[in-house]
């Protein structure tokens, strides 16, 4: 480097790479300008001075000066190295990894170079490449321990884990008898426990327990030792001793729910589906009283029983775990014991209301429901019932004398409102709740509960009121705080919610400091709000950011290659690499690339007004509601262009760095998306995040109906017939893919007679598989559509599925609409669950009714007949709602969902019953 200067510019060249390892940016540009006053054309000083602006922010200058510093020299490898660096900044691996590849072109042995490049190609998932690398790396320095170990790992991530073995055990060859010495002895534990992974990952198992043995003096790790000794006894069938060491662990944690699973696999106690027979159930009940004696204190070894037994056993297990835990009043209690709900083991006590005291005054509230179905109550229903009564009438728990403290019942009704909650009796919820709160008003969680069960029943406005009460009650939870943002976002108040959410935020920076946080939650439920609200704009661009986090999260591994690597942490950083190989299957990416995909779709179905047809149609308009609108428009301008304003003195507030970096914090220059909007193709767009789910989301139905939904709009019409193959395999009695399929038959049946040769082969496989579908063998299409209605005449969302594809098929509305009025809603099922209908299920139907039928008549009687259903949603107004103690002469902005923007106090003591 600098070779070709005169020894004081080299050594002040020498300065300007200190000055950049060091980050003294000012210095080195300092040196450089020293330099190019005497030799202007200097290639290598220009590119090192532009990699030194580069890291000042000032990129526009970075690359032109080392494009010019490559043009004057380019044969130097310095030039091409300072050009990778400054594409890898910007995260054009593929660019940076060109010339890496063309600076080793002209110097093949520059270690650093060659480092560089690996680190690249672990981040692009090039395995071929990275193992090449990290081999010339591992023959031009041996002696360095990192050469040996990134070239195992590149091995084993180009799934080649005997070689990397190989290579492992060849550098233990290299290493002295008394290696490690002790300030290594961690490192070199976790590179033995790393080899001994591979040869677990390779079925060395035998040979891994060996090794394992071999070297305990040497793993300092002494927790994983065992833990990684006991999985490799159990896979070796070395029941005896695996038993031995689990009850081991146990001793050192108790609550390790792992634990107990491995020391049932020992005793032979272990199902996968958690189906045990009547012998296994009693020796496991005997496993788990011996632990229980021997380990009084662990909450596990009580809880796991509830998992397997059954009836009576169940019943007295379950009733020495809860009442500790309701004396000591632990609120998490419910969704400890949630899992249980599904289990139908625990449904099997059978009594009736009039038999029960304590259901006596539920019967106001369900009298129009048939009761003989519901009859049926859960073990843990009548156990905390019990539970209720006794410490109501005796003040204790039943058959003891010591008297409960008054907060025990409190929180055996705040038990049993989420567990009516739960069923969907939200009157009987709501009367337990409120009952808790004259007992307590002061405990937090009783408001939040009550939010819950309010916006389970469809009150979303004053379920957002009691999150907020909840929130005031304790301005430093910040839990509180996100719980109650939530339900101000479900019921669309977007702005109070932003407000609610930024008081944990630094001042100055709350809504950047919400994305720069990853509040990923927020973002969604913000996204999801607008789109209700129809704000397409707004939804994209709270979805995007989402995607842009896990691209961040992505980048940020990058750090991690080397880092690993000379730490050691082998096996975490395998773990990471394959999460992030993973990383887009994740829920909040899926919900997020759903949501844009949604919004494409919508905005390529209604296209948002060019200039000409808005001023148009403002033409049309008469002159006084013309200067009304004028108004409004300008006011808006005015409140943007103030906000903007704000934002650009909030964003030149900070300074310059000692290093000289500027800290300007960046102006978002579409705050509300409004230049998402105009893409030309939303189709397209929506097609990249396609792409995304279908790689990674591929056993989600949404998946394949967005992908039908997309394909069918490009008139791609075999991209359509995979997606609706998919469907039919993964879920065929489906409604959304019921109505899929007769779509798009009825759609190639009105298609032009084919002309070109490409048309004519499109036909002939259309024609091919459409034989190939079960449904529509000798049938026509209404034809198929009748069956599908025989074999679901009970449903709801299939009746509505059925009854579109009448209209759409027939263009009967009439009977497409009645056969919608005429669903059962069947209030008790046979599982004694109450309500068959879901609300969502209903809201969709509602707007299904006034969109694809057009009919607002049949649109108000389903909302009329869906207000009786759901009493408490706003949505349909229902009687119990908040919105229906409001003056009906106020004005108010409903959305979607039904919520209102504002809710009186005097609306929510309404609620109580």
């Amino acid at each position: 480097m600098g070779a070709s200067l005169p020894p004081k510019e080299a050594n002040l060249f020498k300065l300007i790479v200190k000055s950049y390892e060091t980050k003294q940016y000012k210095k080195g540009l300092k040196a450089a300008d020293a330099i190019l006053k005497k030799f202007p054309n200097h290639g290598e000083t220009l590119s090192m001075k532009g990699l030194t602006l580069n890291c000042m922010d000032r990129k526009p200058e970075a690359y032109e000066l080392v494009r010019l510093g490559l043009k004057n020299d380019l044969k130097s490898h310095v030039c091409w190295h300072v050009y990778g660096l400054l594409y890898r900044s910007d995260r054009e691996y593929r660019e940076a990894i060109k010339c890496y590849r063309n600076a080793l072109r002209i110097d093949p042995d520059n270690i650093e170079i060659l480092r560089d490049l690996s680190l690249l190609q672990a981040q692009m998932r090039d395995l071929a490449g990275f193992v090449e690398t990290r081999q010339q790396l591992l023959t031009l320095k041996p002696s360095h321990r990192m050469n040996w170990i990134g070239f195992a790992v590149s091995q084993h991530l180009n799934s080649n884990a005997s070689k990397a073995i190989d290579i492992l055990e060849a550098y233990e060859g290299t290493l002295e008898e008394d290696y490690p010495p002790d300030n290594e002895r961690c490192e070199h534990g976790e590179m033995l426990l790393y080899k001994i992974s591979l040869l677990e990952e390779c079925g060395l198992l035998e040979k891994a327990l060996l090794e394992l043995h071999k070297k305990e003096l040497k793993i300092v790790d002494k927790l994983s030792y065992k833990e990684v000794e006991a999985s490799l006894l159990v896979k070796l069938n070395r029941l005896q001793e695996g038993e031995k060491l689990h009850r081991v662990l146990l001793s050192m944690n108790p609550d390790n729910y792992r634990y107990y699973e491995g020391l049932q696999k020992c005793v032979g106690l272990y199902s996968k589906n958690g189906q045990y027979s009547s012998d296994e159930v009693d020796q496991l009940d005997s496993l788990y009283k011996s632990l229980g004696q021997q380990y009084t204190w662990s909450s596990a070894v009580k809880r796991i029983p509830l998992d397997f037994l059954e009836d009576v056993k169940f019943r007295d297990a379950a009733d020495n775990y809860i009442k500790p835990l309701l004396t000591k009043g632990v609120p998490s209690l419910f969704s400890d014991l949630s899992p249980l709900y599904d289990h139908p083991g625990k449904v099997c006590a059978s009594y009736h209301l009039e038999t029960s005291r304590s259901f006596h005054f539920m019967i106001p509230y369900i009298t129009m429901i048939n009761l003989s179905p519901f009859l049926q109550a859960d073990i843990l229903e009548k156990l905390l019932l019990d539970l209720e009564e006794s410490v109501k009438t005796a003040g204790g728990y039943p058959g003891r004398s010591e008297k409960e403290p008054p907060s025990t019942l409190m929180w055996i009704l705040f038990y049993l409102a989420q567990h009516y909650d739960r069923r969907g009796l939200y009157d009987v919820a709501l009367a337990k709740i409120n009952e808790a709160l004259q007992h307590t008003p002061t405990v937090i969680d009783l408001y939040s509960v009550k939010s819950k069960i309010l916006k389970h029943g469809g009150d979303f406005t004053a379920a957002a009121e009691l999150a907020d009460e909840a929130r005031c009650m304790d301005l430093a939870d910040r839990y509180v705080n996100s719980q109650c943002v939530k339900r101000m976002l479900q019921a669309d108040q977007v702005l109070l919610a932003e407000k609610t959410a930024v008081l944990f935020t630094k001042d100055g920076e709350q809504h950047n400091n919400l994305h720069d946080m990853q509040c990923m939650w927020y973002e969604l439920a913000c996204g999801e709000s607008y789109f209700r609200q129809g704000d397409l704009g707004r939804a994209l661009k709270k979805f995007l950011a989402v995607e842009k986090h896990y691209a961040d999260i992505t980048e940020d591994q990058f750090d991690f290659h080397s880092y690993c690597l000379r730490k050691m942490t082998l096996r975490s950083y395998i773990e990471m690499l394959r999460f992030q190989d993973r990383l887009h299957a994740h829920d909040y990416f899926r919900k997020a690339a759903i949501g844009a995909i949604k919004c494409y779709i919508k905005l390529y179905d209604t296209p948002s007004k060019s200039s000409t047809e808005e001023e148009d149609e403002l033409a049309k308009l008469p002159a006084s509601q013309k200067k009304k609108l004028r108004q409004k428009q300008r006011k808006a301008e005015a409140r943007a262009k103030k906000e903007a304003e704000v934002k650009s003195e909030e964003a030149n507030v900070g300074g310059v760095s000692k290093s000289g970096k500027r800290q300007v914090k960046p102006v978002d220059p579409d705050p509300h998306g409004e230049k998402l909007l105009q893409t030309e193709d939303p189709l397209m767009e929506a097609g990249k995040y396609l792409k995304l789910l279908q790689k990674h989301s591929s056993d989600f139905l949404e998946t394949h109906l967005l992908s039908f939904e997309v394909n069918l709009r490009k008139k791609k019409i075999l991209l359509a017939l995979q997606a609706l193959k998919h469907l039919q395999r993964m879920d065929p009695g489906n409604p959304d893919a019921h109505r899929c399929l007769l779509r798009f038959f009825h759609e190639v049946a009105s298609m032009p007679a084919p002309a070109t040769d490409g048309e004519k082969l499109i036909s002939g496989v259309l024609e091919a598989e459409r034989l190939t579908f079960s449904q529509l063998h000798g049938k026509s299409l209404t034809e198929a559509n009748t069956v599908f209605l025989e074999q679901h005449k009970d449903s709801l969302l299939h009746r509505a599925a059925v009854a579109e594809m009448i209209y759409c098929l027939e263009r009967n509305k009439g009977d497409a609409i009645k056969l919608i009025e005429e669903s059962p809603n069947n209030l008790v099922s046979s599982n004694g669950s109450v309500r068959e209908w879901k609300l969502k299920d209903c809201v969709a139907v509602h707007k299904m009714l006034g969109t694809v039928f057009n009919d607002n008549d049949a649109a108000t009687r389903w909302k009329l007949r869906c207000a009786e259903y759901f009493p408490y949603s706003t949505y349909f107004e229902g009687r119990n709602c908040s919105t229906h103690a409001l003056n009906k002469d106020s004005k108010q902005t409903e959305s979607e969902n039904g919520s209102v923007e504002f809710l009186p106090s005097s609306a929510l003591k309404n609620l109580a019953i």
